[in-house]
C-alpha cells in the first residue's frame, strides 16, 4: 500500500525538478509521481528527533526557503494563515538577540529566586543555544486577518484557533527540516521575551513571537525517548 503527502491518493504529486531524497529515493522532472510506503512514511515521522548541537556548515538560503515554504502549507483556521517567519543566520545578529533575551531571563530567574551561579549557567546556555545554530528561525502569529468579536469567550477561541494553526506549521517546519537531512529543536522562549524580540529584530508590532526553532545539519542523531503507552493516551467509544 501507498500514501501521499497531503491526499488519500497513492502517490505524491511532484511538481518540481529532480531532486535526491534523504533516504535515497529520487524525484525526477520527467515522472509526475513518487511512491511511498505507508511504512516508509510512518517510519519518516518517528524518526524526526529534538537536535541542539549541530555541525557549523551553513544551511543554503535555498534550503530554508524550502523549509519554509512546505511550512505554509500547514493547515490553518478559516485559512488565514496567521503564521509569520523571522529568520536569523548573521552571527552578530544572534548575539545581540541572546544578549538582550538573555536580560529578561535574568531578571525572571532572579524573581524566582536561583542562586548567582545557576542563573549564570542558565544564561550561558540560552545564549549559546542562540549563538551557535547555523540558522534561527522565528515563528510568530500575527492576529491581524483573523476574525474579531465583541464577547471574551469568542474571541478567546478564535485566538486558540490562530495558536494552534501557528503551531502546525511549527511542526510541518521541523518536518520540512527533517526532509532535508537537517536536525531542529522547538524553544519557547520567545514567549517570555516578545516585546524585546520585536524591538531588536524591528518586527511588526502585529508579529507576536511564539518560538525559536534552532536549525543546522546534527552531529549526532539522538536516541529515541521513551514514548507514553497508546492506552494511557487515547480512548476508542
Amino acid at each position: 500500500m501507498s500514501i501521499s503527502i497531503g491526499s488519500l491518493s497513492n502517490t505524491i504529486t511532484n511538481p518540481g525538478p529532480t531532486e535526491q531524497i534523504n533516504d535515497g529515493l529520487s524525484i525526477e522532472s520527467n515522472r509526475s509521481t513518487l511512491t511511498y510506503t505507508t511504512t516508509d512514511f510512518h517510519n519518516f515521522l518517528r524518526t524526526r528527533r529534538s537536535v541542539r548541537r549541530f555541525k557549523p556548515d551553513p544551511v543554503p538560503d535555498s534550503i530554508i526557503q524550502n523549509i519554509l515554504t512546505t511550512a505554509s502549507y500547514a493547515p490553518s483556521a478559516h485559512n488565514r494563515q496567521p503564521w509569520r517567519f523571522c529568520v536569523v543566520t548573521d552571527l552578530s545578529v544572534k548575539i545581540d538577540l541572546a544578549e538582550a533575551m538573555a536580560v529578561d531571563f535574568e531578571r525572571d530567574l532572579n524573581h524566582d529566586g536561583l542562586s548567582p551561579e545557576k542563573i549564570q549557567t542558565q544564561l550561558k546556555r540560552s545564549k549559546d543555544r542562540i549563538t551557535s545554530a547555523p540558522a534561527m528561525i522565528l515563528l510568530c502569529l500575527d492576529m491581524s486577518e483573523m476574525d474579531f468579536y465583541p464577547d471574551e469567550k469568542r474571541q478567546y477561541a478564535e485566538r486558540m484557533m490562530a495558536i494552534q494553526s501557528v503551531a502546525a506549521a511549527g511542526l510541518q517546519l521541523l518536518l520540512a527540516a527533517h526532509a532535508e537531512g537537517l536536525g531542529g529543536v522547538w524553544v519557547c522562549s520567545p514567549l517570555f521575551a516578545q516585546e524585546t524580540i520585536q524591538k531588536m529584530l524591528n518586527l511588526s508590532i502585529s508579529w507576536e513571537p511564539q518560538a525559536m526553532f534552532f536549525i543546522g545539519y546534527p552531529e549526532f542523531s539522538p536516541e529515541v525517548r521513551e514514548r507514553k503507552l497508546l492506552e494511557d493516551i487515547a480512548v476508542f467509544l
